[in-house]
């Protein structure tokens, strides 16, 4: 019957399948930046705080002098943030804090409970500062739904990519951030996640397929939930759809799926993973089994704050100069490299 089951165009915030919650995709044409790491460009008719409407080809989202999203708190879910391009400036309520960009991954635990910002800074005054980002909700087991919260960093240069030439010698690259392909396995993921068991087949790929090469995507156990978010390209050709770009494919990961691109490069993201099977109660960024467990989650929240905000504004940002860093909730720096 052939490995597609359907194919869906994307919207804004996109649907995934057990184990995973959402992943909200982030495409913004972000202008020079000014000396608050805000955008030079007027903000004169955007709902600050509240703008999502991608005017001029980009949002403030919730924040308003920086773009993005100021102080909020996670429970029981785990968010994969995978920023392409542009830079995201991280502080948590553990005291961790950093900043990432061009290609790395930031993995955190919310666990029992965890408050975060995510702003986007625009550091290059002198030319535009384009934002390309992935942030993949991924659920936790009702067993690890309490742990202590996480915080992981991946540096791209550390990220495994694989190249796969077809019969015509046409390129396929293939970013690891979860899982593996044949031989080349991912970083090791965070303890508690789903992923760190390798029996539950978590894969994240970024798929970047060279103008008309063919790429056959491996079978894999057939529980298992695939989806491909074809995000940048003109056309795929796959069994007997033709499919445009922002359209999900939903897979039979049983079967083997070749992909033939179209006549421009071509993006997508791969996610798939063995569900879960638990049921799921969400309310907002709070994740349990049960409305009773959400409740409670506020009940914490609204007593401790998970441990409070130990930084000066709910919208913080790292200095204008800061290169790409990572600073942990014990004290320990990191950096790339």
């Amino acid at each position: 019957m052939g490995a597609i089951l359907k194919v869906k165009q994307l919207h804004a915030q996109w649907e995934t399948a057990d184990p995973f919650l959402f992943c909200a995709f982030h495409n913004d044409a972000y202008p020079r930046g000014n000396e608050q790491m805000g955008p030079q460009a007027s903000l004169a008719g955007r709902s600050l705080g509240q703008d999502f409407v991608q005017k001029e080809g980009w949002a403030m989202y919730h924040g308003r002098t920086v773009p993005g999203f100021p102080a909020h708190p996670h429970v029981g879910f785990e968010t994969v943030t995978i920023a392409e391009h542009g830079f995201v400036d991280h502080s948590d309520s553990l005291g961790a804090s950093g900043r990432f960009g061009q290609g790395d991954v930031q993995w955190m635990t919310a666990g029992k409970g965890v408050q975060h910002s995510e702003m986007f800074p625009l550091i290059y005054k002198e030319k535009e500062n384009p934002l390309l980002l992935f942030q993949i909700w991924l659920n936790l087991p009702a067993k690890n739904k309490q742990v202590e919260p996480y915080f992981g960093m991946f540096w791209h240069e550390n990220i495994p990519v694989v190249n796969v030439k077809d019969t015509l010698n046409k390129n396929t690259e293939i970013k690891i951030v979860a899982g593996n392909y044949e031989d080349n396995a991912a970083l090791k993921p965070n303890p508690d996640s789903w992923a760190a068991n390798a029996k539950n087949d978590v894969n994240i790929w970024i798929i970047s397929m060279e103008a008309d090469a063919t790429f056959t995507l491996p079978t894999a156990s057939p529980e298992v939930n695939r989806s491909l978010y074809f995000f940048e390209g003109d056309q795929l050709r796959a069994e007997d759809f033709e499919i445009p770009p922002m359209h999900r494919i939903i897979a039979d990961a049983a079967e083997e799926l070749t992909l033939k691109n179209g006549s421009k490069p071509a993006k997508l993201l791969l996610l798939q993973g063995k569900p879960i099977g638990e049921r799921v109660v969400q309310h907002g960024p709070f994740v349990a089994n049960s409305n009773e467990e959400i409740n409670a989650a506020f009940s914490r929240f609204r007593e401790s704050e998970f441990g409070g905000w130990p930084w000066p504004s709910p919208e913080h940002t790292h200095v204008l100069d800061a290169k790409r860093f990572a600073i942990f909730p014990d004290g320990k720096e990191e950096n790339p490299g």
